[in-house]
């Protein structure tokens, strides 16, 4: 099921290492590793199935015998592709931040493993799992582990004599958001708190927590940063996604100011920037949490609005009315 995406080890040098999959589309995480002196190790994420988490353990023991023995496991939050291979390190102290864990006891594996299984029976979001992540991955071998640790704020942890800390950035794409930052090889595992090449998407929000969270990591003394999703970078990737979130807050509030609807800013904010980047629908979850924002809570779109409205951007819409209408006609 998975061998037609590349996933590869990238050594980063220092005992440090970055594994890739694919392009960084819906699901395809990165995780990374970091081994200190005395060969004690630390996981950066799991990934989204047993087979492709069993698949990057294999490749960093490969590279690293201390990799055998995996001793510390850090979530940077709570969503399924960055977690459900937990089970598999699950001799590991696994630390996350306290609202991660909170979100993954409200949708556990379970609810993926059985909406992947029946998505007619979990309705838009069943429809929305199959349609961007049911056809690729193969849920049935995923598990609920969630951490054994939690900590708000900052926290440093000593791993073979080397500092690893630990930074709590969120609420922006989650709840729970933090980074992994080594000092001392000058690297940044971001999480989702930096997509390179594709549009991001902002489940939690406020998107100046997100703009803030990019200052902090352009505040950072480090040549190398891993992203989340898409290809290890350095700072280009976080100056590119914070300029995405500044484009996307001015066009969003102008819209806001107009008077339009939430679902009508989504598709026109949609078509008009970062043509090039993937996943262009996430953008309508964007704007939701943007107008949340401007309007003080007064507009809150429920989940289910806006994954509807996600799968009919992505299925060609020009527009989110269900009756055809003139309002964005011509826009691809």
């Amino acid at each position: 099921m998975y061998t037609d995406t590349k996933r590869e080890l990238q050594p980063l040098g220092n005992g440090l290492y970055a594994w890739v999959q694919g392009d960084g589309s819906w699901g395809w995480s990165n995780s990374g590793l970091i081994v200190g002196e005395d060969n004690r190790t630390l996981v950066v994420d799991t990934l989204f199935t047993g087979r492709l988490t069993a698949d990057m353990l294999d490749a960093y023991r490969k590279a690293e015998p201390a990799a055998a023995s995996i001793d510390i496991l850090v979530n940077t939050h709570s969503n399924g592709d960055h977690t459900f291979g937990n089970h598999l390190v699950g001799d590991a102290r696994i630390i996350a931040s306290e609202a991660a864990r909170e979100e993954m006891e409200e949708r556990p594996a379970g609810f993926f493993k059985a909406a992947s299984a029946d998505p007619e029976a979990y309705g838009v979001f069943g429809e929305f799992l199959h349609t961007y992540m049911g056809k690729t991955f193969d849920f049935s071998d995923i598990e609920h582990v969630p951490p054994t640790e939690v900590f708000k704020g900052t926290k440093t942890l000593d791993v073979g004599g080397r500092a690893v800390e630990l930074t709590e950035l969120g609420p922006a794409h989650t709840r729970g958001d933090i980074i992994v930052h080594v000092p001392d090889a000058k690297v940044c595992y971001t999480g989702d708190l930096v997509f390179h090449g594709g549009h991001p998407i902002m489940w939690a929000g406020p998107v100046g927590n997100w703009i803030a969270a990019c200052d902090h990591i352009l505040g950072l003394d480090v040549d190398i940063v891993v992203p989340g999703h898409g290809a290890v970078s350095d700072k280009t990737a976080v100056r590119g996604l914070r300029d995405y979130f500044t484009h996307i807050l001015a066009e969003t509030t102008a819209c806001f100011e107009a008077g339009l609807t939430w679902q009508e800013a989504a598709f026109e904010v949609g078509y008009s920037a970062f043509d090039s980047w993937l996943d262009r629908e996430r953008v309508v979850a964007n704007v939701a949490t943007i107008y949340r924002d401007l309007s003080r809570g007064a507009v809150n779109p429920e989940q289910p609005d806006v994954l509807t409205q996600m799968l009919r951007y992505s299925r060609g819409a020009t527009c989110p009315h269900d009756t055809p209408c003139q309002c964005h006609a011509g826009k691809a």
